[in-house]
């Protein structure tokens, strides 16, 4: 992350990024002949059948087993290993090339992405564990998968590697650095196809990694400032192909947004709209794309203020997860560099605090396309800042529009904790999407539109208020955001407030990046 040079509240500096440095290999060779410190097999039920004799019936499990003198066998059946997802077994055995052997499970069977991500982060736990610095990975049966599938599952399976290895320890005082150096990916195929999509999945993983970051760093050092430095870092670090505008309070108030600025009010930290624009390196431009992230670096709900159990106010810094995947997306297209296509990053970065100075219930605020607005809950303000931001976007000339928020606790009660709503009026546009997060493992959801609720929108004395009754509150708030749209623009809103963050792990998951990144890949030409 940016070097924040300002003394925050309780003097805390985050260290140093721990973005893992892997090496990266694929080759065709015999996993017998591979020499290092841990050889990790990904196996499917199927995979470890025995015949009568108490052999594996799949040859490179058997073949393994033989050099190990039946050690894999004879273990596997004690550990009651039986491929199921989630089981895994590590055999040291100093007299092969490698220290230690590792059967991973893959279930019945393994043919998609989040399959092959999850043994890669599989991979990455027993690496940890054993400190090893050299890793191959194979699979039991690779040759059961296409050629041209291939390539996608060494993708996957880097991809994974590089997210399960990585700890987010900028804010401990003692932290351990991985071990691990290097990984070789055995029998899915070598040369340039294969290490163009391994290279796609490090560029991929160095934006979601981002946005994890970003998620996870305080409101007292990841301030609108510091969010904006962070983008004006990345755009000078890709200035061939990405530009920044960063726009102050006073020329908020010139483009008239009034409602992300009604928003910001309350904070001593002023709000920094971020605009990050990327033109490919060289070509015509046929496509231009806007993505538009919440950025709540936190929400205290305002004078409606979130208490009680349940509210979540103690994590509160996640509610800018939707900007951390506009950037952690910004980070990965300015490394793959596609072509033919234009993109506009854009964040209304801001504090909801409580001040003298902030907004009240039952103010009117008016946006910048002259909507007007009543607020009946200060802590539906995710929306107030999108309004403006969507508009803004909209204005760049761009064709089809996205935004991302951690927008309502409605959408994570009707989906739960790790699949997205998403809500568009373009059939098209959802399909582009559902299918970019069919190639990406993330989990999203259409949800329906349903212009009748509009009706519990309807103020009487402004265009519109902030928020409807309970029922139905993620599709009002979609309804609220579709106001904001030219229609001649493609639209679709993202609430991804389930699964921007782990509650297992307490920690967020970038979600959102690879998805992104995805659909401009197939909006380029």
């Amino acid at each position: 992350m940016a070097d924040i040079a300002r003394v925050t509240l309780g003097l805390t500096r985050p260290g140093p990024s721990n973005a893992p440095k892997i090496s990266f290999g694929a080759k065709d060779i015999d996993v017998l002949e591979w020499k290092g410190d841990l050889l990790a097999v990904g196996v499917t039920e199927k995979d470890v059948d025995k015949d009568e004799n108490s052999k594996f019936k799949n040859p490179i499990l058997n073949e393994l087993d033989l050099r190990l003198g039946g050690l894999l066998a004879e273990v596997s059946a004690e550990e009651d290993f039986t491929g199921k997802v989630g089981q895994s077994t590590v055999i040291r055995y100093p007299g092969l090339g490698t220290k230690r052997v590792s059967l991973i499970g893959l279930g019945q069977s393994a043919s998609n992405v989040a399959a092959f991500r999850g043994l890669g982060e599989a991979v990455a736990s027993v690496a940890k564990a054993s400190q090893a610095s050299e890793v191959a990975i194979s699979l039991a049966s690779s040759q059961e998968h296409s050629s041209e599938s291939k390539p996608n599952i060494a993708s996957a399976i880097a991809s994974g590697t590089i997210l399960g290895i990585f700890e987010d320890n900028r804010y401990k005082s003692e932290s351990k650095k991985s071990a691990l150096k290097s990984v070789e990916i055995i029998g899915l195929g070598s040369g340039a196809e294969v290490d163009k999509k391994i290279k796609y999945a490090q560029d991929l993983s160095s934006g979601i990694l981002l946005g994890r970051e970003l998620v996870n760093s305080p409101a007292n050092v990841l301030t609108p400032g510091a969010l904006a430095a962070e983008a004006t870092k990345i755009a000078s670090t890709y200035s061939d192909v990405l530009s920044a505008t960063i726009l102050n309070e006073e020329q908020c108030k010139e483009l008239k947004m009034g409602s992300y600025l009604g928003v910001a009010a309350a904070s001593t930290n002023p709000p920094h709209f971020i605009h990050l624009c990327y033109k490919p390196p060289s070509g015509p431009v046929s496509v231009k794309l806007g993505l538009v992230g919440k950025g709540l670096t936190f929400d205290s709900g305002g004078y409606n203020i979130k208490t009680g159990p349940g509210c979540s106010i103690d994590i509160m810094k996640i509610d800018m997860g939707g900007s951390a995947a506009v950037l952690g997306a910004a980070k990965a297209i300015s490394q793959i560099k596609p072509l033919g296509v234009e993109v506009h990053f854009v964040i209304a970065a801001c504090e909801n605090m409580i001040s003298g100075t902030g907004m009240r219930p039952g103010d009117i605020i008016t946006a910048s396309n002259g909507k007007t607005i009543e607020v009946n809950n200060t802590d539906a303000e995710g929306r107030l800042t999108l309004a403006d931001a969507l508009d803004y976007t909209c204005k760049q000339g761009v064709d089809k529009v996205i935004d991302l928020a951690t927008l309502t606790g409605a959408c994570i009660v009707a989906l739960g904790p790790s699949i997205a709503g998403v809500f568009t009026p373009s059939d098209d546009l959802a399909k582009e999407v559902l299918a970019a997060s069919e190639t990406s493992g993330e989990k999203l959801w259409r949800m329906p539109l349903e212009d009748s609720y509009w009706e519990s929108m309807k103020s009487s004395v402004a265009d519109m208020v902030n928020t409807g009754g309970r029922p139905g509150g993620a599709i009002t708030a979609a309804l609220f955001l579709k106001q904001f749209v030219d229609e001649k623009v493609q639209w679709m809103h993202i609430d991804m407030a389930g699964p921007v963050f782990s509650d297992k792990k307490r920690t967020a998951t970038g979600f959102g990046v690879a998805t992104l990144v995805e659909w401009i890949q197939k909006n380029a030409s």
